[in-house]
């Protein structure tokens, strides 16, 4: 079984396994290692990763891309609204308020979400994991930007919920850099010595991350996190692409904004002169071949130039890595070093930047485009029971403060809220909200900080079957909020905590059932608090409750008194238990039903099944075009098989195979696997045959020869046995005849073949086959062999002899030696296993 980790990219993808050696990135099936994050549709099939990038400008109204900024947001959102403006496909709005991709799928209109669309790029990451390492994948753990909120998160795991995977864990892009970096590192200080405090800046395509780490031996703690959602390097290429058309405007009086395809050409060239400048400070140029209408153009640039058009942006740079620096609580004194990665951070300026704010150069130990591939499949071989991993204590931060507020009762108790996780509070973490209440209440969640995204409510639960006491009081519930190792904030469970009086002594039973039901309920809490996961309990009280009580015998003592009422000798004798009851919780949050999960899955599997299809029948198309251009070279050519078919088969062999290539590209394009198998078939009956006279004729000289070899070895022999030797002493003059008898048919028979097929012409079948004359050789060798492999007769025993008393002393000595000589053989064969061992 082999884990993954899966570096979910804007503009590109990694996949990292963890294996015995270490961590690897997976190469895709065109040998590179980075995966384009773009989905094309054909009227045929869909087109997945690089084959879909390099078609991008052609078909560019089908070709989806950017999924990661449309993940788990409304279609009416400002940031949405910002985002469709540079795509090329069509973005509509959904009944729900959602968005949809409209595409031409199997020449129908097809409307997808981001979320299927991105289940689908999910699909082609898991086929490239499983045929290079040739297992089926299932669990993995997917990167996500810090910066990423609830409603984006669960999109992210709807999206891997239909592509069939399992995900241990969405991961942090910040935190898998910081593992990456942190668990191969032997001189990490002792937990009783001071951190290393370490900050990573990743500048990937679309945003900007920074971080703070502290670092100890076997564990690392997120300090903080800093980000401009809004802020990577595409922003540069549009500032530059944008320049460019303003000089082309100029110079040759064409918008290249006007022209969908002309701008997305302009900002591939874009992208790679940025490239070229970060490592050349000189002027730069760019040609751009029959740009629009059929013009050629061209233009000039610096890095110099570049950095003043791009001063703005650099200055957001600025402010986020100070705002790192101003959250994590460090001096610059106390930060070890800055790590870079992601592809944007190769800009100069952005580096110089860095050493500007941390007053360090910055260092590059890390593989700035696979840290984070890397960084998830060392968590997923941490959380997967498959791999030993040695081990790393691993705390997050929560980005955003979250608040929880609940409504109030009509007995009395108010409504109420608290900050339940503050900015930058450890994470996975679950907190304890008490209430008293006798009916069904809800809580509501929602962030309280400036995040990204227009709406701050994460959700709301209503807590159900809340029921009075026997009295009509309120009762005891515990609620656990918390925030899971994915980064999603829910309420996890709750439970009413029933008190019930007994007016007689409790039998032993009864007693046992008490003693199980009021303390375990709380120890299983404790425990579930305290699990590798990081959960630490906390008791917070709801706004007006009665106070709050502890745990064991005493706990049972005083919420006994203070549902019963305190004073009364009678009831203090009475026997009082509390039972723990689990209450359904109904969420109303973002997100896929599962009707509709289960629903997208179907389909996509169709989808699947699908493209395997289209790609059975291309490829039993491409093979029988490749078998027309073949053969037909072949028959064509008399060095290949012109000289073994006639004229007149060689002509209308030719005719035909030109009609199929016209019918292939006709009539044939768009046909059924099984059409092209048989008209594959169809040729093969009859190039094939052709080939095997080529094939015949030109081994069949090397078999005779072989055929050959062995009459004269028995040629040999035959003297041999007539001479006497003492080899053949043993042979009768039956065996003499036998062998000679087969050797005279053999001759003959070959010297026979060699006449026919030198006479045979070669545009028939041979007379003699390559098959035939190895039977015959083979026929012949076995009698040969069979009598001239005969064992001589042994000989007769002697008669044994009494013995002098000089031969018995003599054999006495030898047998002497030859036991000495057996046990050192023993010895050295034991020497000889133990060194074996």
């Amino acid at each position: 079984m082999s884990v993954i980790g899966i570096d979910l990219g804007n503009e590109s993808c990694y996949v990292a396994v963890a294996k015995a050696g270490g961590i690897e990135t997976i190469a895709n099936d065109y040998s590179l290692r980075a995966t384009p994050s773009c989905i094309a549709f054909s009227g045929k099939n869909r087109i997945l990763g690089v084959a879909a990038k390099n078609q991008q400008v052609t078909n560019m109204k089908n070709t989806v891309y950017g999924l990661k900024r449309l993940l788990g947001r409304k279609f009416r959102d400002p940031h949405v609204q910002k985002e469709i403006q540079y795509l090329p496909y069509t973005v509509v709005e959904e009944k729900n308020g959602g968005i949809g991709i409209k595409v031409n799928y199997l020449n129908e209109e097809y409307k997808f979400s981001p979320e299927q669309c991105l289940a689908m790029l999910l699909t082609k990451l898991k086929d490239i994991a499983t045929t290079a390492l040739q297992t089926p994948i299932n669990d993995c753990v997917i990167s996500v930007p810090s910066y990423f909120t609830n409603n984006e998160r669960k999109a992210l795991l709807d999206s891997a919920s239909i592509a069939g995977l399992n995900v241990l864990r969405l991961f942090n892009e910040t935190t898998a850099t910081a593992l990456s970096y942190g668990i191969y590192k032997q001189d990490l200080p002792v937990p009783e010595e001071k951190p290393r405090n370490v900050v990573f800046v990743d500048c990937g395509h679309s945003s900007l991350q920074v971080s703070a780490c502290a670092f100890h031996k076997g564990k690392l703690r997120m300090i903080t996190t800093a980000s401009d959602p809004n802020l990577g390097g595409r922003d540069f290429d549009l500032l530059l692409a944008d320049n460019f058309c303003k000089q082309f405007q100029s110079k040759y009086k064409i918008d290249a904004r006007t022209n969908a395809r002309a701008f997305l050409r302009l900002l591939t060239e874009v992208e790679k002169i940025k490239k070229q400048m970060s490592a050349n400070s000189t002027t730069l140029p760019l040609n751009i071949e029959c740009f629009m209408n059929d013009m050629d153009v061209s233009g000039e640039m610096k890095r110099a130039d570049m950095e003043t058009l791009a001063a703005h942006l650099l200055e957001r740079v600025e402010v986020t890595l100070k705002q790192c620096l101003t959250q994590s609580g460090l001096s610059v004194e106390e930060i070890h070093s800055v790590e870079i990665v992601g592809g944007s951070s190769r800009i100069p300026a952005i580096k110089q930047l860095i050493e500007n704010v941390f007053k360090k150069v910055p260092s590059t130990t890390l593989n700035q485009d696979e840290a984070v591939s890397r960084g998830c499949a060392l968590q997923c071989a941490m959380l997967s029971p498959a791999i030993r991993v040695r081990d790393f204590s691993v705390t997050d931060v929560q980005t955003y403060p979250i608040s929880v507020a609940w409504e109030g009762s009509p007995g009395g108790e108010s409504a109420g809220e608290i900050e339940a996780f503050p900015l930058n509070h450890a994470i996975p973490f679950s907190k304890m909200l008490t209430f008293y209440r006798q009916e069904p209440f809800s809580i509501r969640a929602r962030y309280t900080g400036n995040i990204p995204y227009p709406d701050h409510d994460l959700g709301t639960w209503v807590i159900k079957d809340i029921r009075p006491n026997a009295e009509g009081k309120p009762q005891k519930v515990k609620v656990k909020v918390r925030v899971n190792l994915h980064g999603i904030m829910t309420i996890s469970s709750a439970s009413m905590y029933e008190a019930k009086e007994s007016p007689e002594p409790e039998s032993p039973e009864e007693t046992q059932q008490s003693q199980k039901d009021a303390p375990e309920s709380e120890q299983q809490n404790s425990n579930d608090q305290q699990r590798n996961d990081g959960d630490t309990p906390m008791e917070t009280n709801g706004g007006g409750a009665p106070p709050e009580v502890g745990s064991g015998s005493s706990w049972t003592k005083k919420i006994s008194a203070w549902f019963s009422g305190e004073g009364s000798d009678k009831e203090k004798k009475k026997k009082h238990t509390v039972k723990s009851i689990e209450l359904p919780i109904e969420s109303l949050t973002n997100g896929f039903s599962q009707v509709e999960l289960n629903q997208f899955t179907e389909q996509e599997f169709k989808m699947i099944a699908s493209d395997k299809q289209e790609k059975e029948r291309a490829d039993a198309r491409n093979a029988f075009e490749e078998y027309v251009y073949e053969l037909r070279s072949k028959v064509s050519s008399d060095d290949e098989l012109g000289s073994f078919i006639l004229e007149s088969d060689q002509a209308s062999l030719v005719s035909q195979l030109d009609d199929m290539e016209n019918w292939l590209y006709e009539e044939g394009e768009d046909c059924n696997k099984q059409v092209y198998l048989e008209k594959l078939a169809q040729l093969k009956s009859i190039g094939e045959p052709v080939q095997t006279r080529k094939i015949e004729y030109e081994l069949r000289p090397v078999v005779i020869e072989d055929f050959a070899k062995s009459l004269q070895l028995c040629m040999k022999a035959l003297e041999l046995i007539k001479s006497k030797d003492p080899k053949y002493a043993h042979l009768t003059d039956e065996d003499y005849s036998k062998v000679e008898g087969a050797f005279n048919k053999s001759y003959q028979w070959l010297e026979q073949t060699r006449v026919k097929v030198g006479s045979a012409p070669k545009h028939l079948p041979p007379p003699v086959t390559i098959a035939q004359i190895r039977q015959e050789k083979s026929t012949f060798e076995n009698t040969v062999n069979q009598v001239l492999n005969k064992a001589p007769p042994k000989a007769p025993t002697p008669q044994k002899e009494e013995k002098t008393s000089g031969d018995q002393e003599k054999s006495s000595q030898e047998s002497s030696a030859q036991q000495n000589n057996a046990q050192n053989g023993e010895k050295r064969e034991e020497n000889m296993e133990w060194s074996s061992q």
